[in-house]
């Protein structure tokens, strides 16, 4: 589900889930089955090692057949630099389903709507990467900034009620419940009594399985304080950690696909995230999905995107933010235009 957090929401103290998508409930009974396929990350990466090299090639046609179903459904344009990547998915999840013809999988995924569930399970291990706690650490302290100078009303715009965020192509929730921990350390630090709603988004409907989840494995968590893991986790075991109810609460998880943003109801967002998500469009595609996060950010928010995403992207109504380290970008306010 969505978080819709609109302003006539902004007095509520929790985020609201407003917002079903009717294709997350249709897909989720068909990807409902898939745990196993899904859940050892750690052996898949291994398989994927050992049989990179062993896999075989696409002709030129086939390869071009791939590229533009992926960019069709998906708007994701995958370069010929990355074609042996996905050689390397396609044979795995091949053996795995005991096909041995590349157009017959093809064939497979691309039926609708018998094939749905077996592109949710590609998509899945074509699209997810690596991922930890407090990645792209300049780009979080940018975040802590601007929360820091939010709360203490240093910034034009009245502080509200409650502080809406949206994480952009969330993967397995690292990024999110990272934001969270973020929001909690800057309203203690600042002793308000304010409340924040984190939309959490993914194209992946089994790695948003996972994110609703939260659990980690201790390597996911190498670059957090230790106080703040004894804080927002509790322990499973000596190798695998839980997020904490405070923070779960905080983060509503949803499918969304990025060629459909002009759909997205989410309005009015004061921290944008949409970190290594651009990497996966041509330009144009990238300004369409930039324009319309605007669109989506109130004034005085903050939109932070990838270093060297979107070098020479311009939009009147966003001022770049003087930070070498990060690419980001300021609505600006009604008294600035």
């Amino acid at each position: 589900m969505e978080t819709l957090l609109s302003p006539a929401s902004e007095n509520s103290a929790q985020p609201l889930c407003a917002i079903q998508y009717l294709a997350e409930s249709n897909q989720l009974k068909l990807v409902s089955t898939i745990d196993a396929a899904l859940d050892d990350a750690q052996n898949h990466e291994q398989y994927m090692k050992r049989d990179h090299a062993k896999s075989p090639l696409l002709n030129d046609q086939q390869f071009k057949n791939w590229q533009a179903l992926l960019e069709d459904r998906t708007g994701m344009y995958v370069s010929i630099e990355h074609r042996s990547l996905l050689e390397s998915n396609l044979i795995i999840r091949m053996r795995e389903v005991n096909c041995q013809d590349v157009d017959a999988y093809f064939a497979i995924v691309s039926a609708k709507p018998d094939g749905i569930r077996e592109w949710s399970i590609l998509l899945d291990r074509i699209t997810v990467q690596e991922t930890r706690f407090y990645r792209n650490p300049e780009s979080l302290k940018l975040v802590s900034k601007y929360l820091d100078d939010y709360l203490s009303r240093k910034l034009p715009q009245k502080p509200k009620k409650v502080l809406n965020i949206w994480s952009v192509g969330c993967s397995s929730g690292e990024e999110p419940y990272t934001l969270a921990i973020l929001c909690q350390e800057a309203i203690q630090k600042a002793h308000q009594s304010i409340s924040y709603g984190i939309t959490a988004t993914d194209i992946s409907l089994p790695v948003l399985e996972k994110a609703r989840k939260g659990v980690y494995n201790l390597r996911r968590l190498l670059d957090l304080k230790s106080n703040l893991i004894d804080k927002y986790f509790e322990s499973i075991n000596e190798q695998t950690f839980t997020v904490k109810d405070l923070l779960k609460k905080k983060v509503c998880f949803s499918m969304a696909n990025m060629i459909e943003i002009e759909k997205n109801p989410l309005r009015n967002m004061d921290i944008i995230y949409c970190q290594n998500v651009l990497i996966y469009f041509r330009k144009d595609r990238k300004y369409v999905i930039l324009n319309n996060l605007v669109e989506r950010l109130a004034p005085g928010g903050l939109l932070v995107i990838g270093q060297g995403e979107a070098t020479d992207w311009y939009h009147p109504e966003v001022q770049r933010v003087a930070d070498n380290q990060t690419q980001a970008f300021i609505r600006r306010t009604t008294q600035e235009h």
